[in-house]
């Protein structure tokens, strides 16, 4: 069985890849259950921050299971397998609270993906991260040649993507990949989490949104709810909702 579960430390949501058999390799039911999670803790306004990690201790995510796209057409695999996977891996990066990935060991293909859309990342000891789609005959599929080149030198995703080659925890960390290393990811999150305490949420929601137009995350949306956060908060704003609302001529004074 796979699935994806959500648990509860306080105000932190702690959501878990579950198909440890296949090391959290991700499936179309996992896909969508992560979707759904985001969709539910966005607006649950008792949240603070979301953890992703996966369950046992060799893999965070070995990517996409095989058995899920392997018998698929080619129109259904670029149509529906990677525009999916796409769409809710790019509603995991714009997620508005803090998310932190706690890599607990392998994190290849679209584990690496999904991990490149967390804002920071702790990595086990005996992590190590890759992108072997190459060796299937496929290509990353879900930003690992987009997203990830923000977060990783393209030398190194050539490295990776190119060649074949492993990056060890510690050289995540030497490359600002990873926030830091720890034995225990999950508790190492907790605790960076918990510093969310003594910080405005709703700072950070406009510092990430702020963060993000600047590298190109959802450049355009986030421009605009920026500016509609703006002017929202704005007397104008009141004056004219009023005005519809009565069927009057608005009195605008730019304020």
């Amino acid at each position: 069985m796979s699935e994806v579960t959500c648990t509860h430390h306080g105000d932190i949501a702690v959501l878990t890849l579950v198909h440890e058999r296949k090391l959290n390799a991700l499936t179309t039911a996992m896909l969508h259950q992560l979707e759904g999670y985001l969709h539910d803790l966005e607006h649950d306004n008792n949240i603070r921050a979301l953890i992703l990690t996966g369950s046992g201790e060799k893999a965070f995510c070995c990517g996409a299971d095989i058995a899920e796209w392997g018998s698929l057409s080619i129109t259904e695999f670029s149509r529906f397998w990677v525009r999916d996977g796409h769409r809710i891996f790019d509603r995991f990066a714009r997620f508005h609270k803090p998310t932190i990935a706690a890599i607990n060991g392998h994190a290849f293909g679209g584990g690496l993906e999904l991990a490149a859309c967390c804002d920071i990342r702790v990595l086990s000891n005996g992590a190590t991260l890759a992108l072997p789609e190459g060796k299937v005959g496929i290509v990353p599929g879900w930003s690992g040649t987009q997203r990830l080149l923000r977060l990783i030198p393209e030398s190194v995703i050539k490295e990776m993507a190119l060649f074949g080659r492993r990056v060890s925890a510690a050289r995540a960390l030497s490359l600002g990949f990873a926030a830091e290393v720890a034995d225990d990811t999950v508790a190492a999150a907790l605790q960076i989490a918990a510093e969310l305490g003594d910080i405005s949420p709703r700072a950070n929601e406009i510092t990430k949104a702020m963060i993000h137009a600047a590298v190109g995350e959802d450049r355009a949306a986030a421009i605009e709810s920026l500016g509609s956060a703006a002017a929202a908060a704005s007397e104008d704003r009141e004056e004219g909702v009023g005005a519809f609302m009565n069927k009057r001529r608005p009195d605008f004074r730019g304020v």
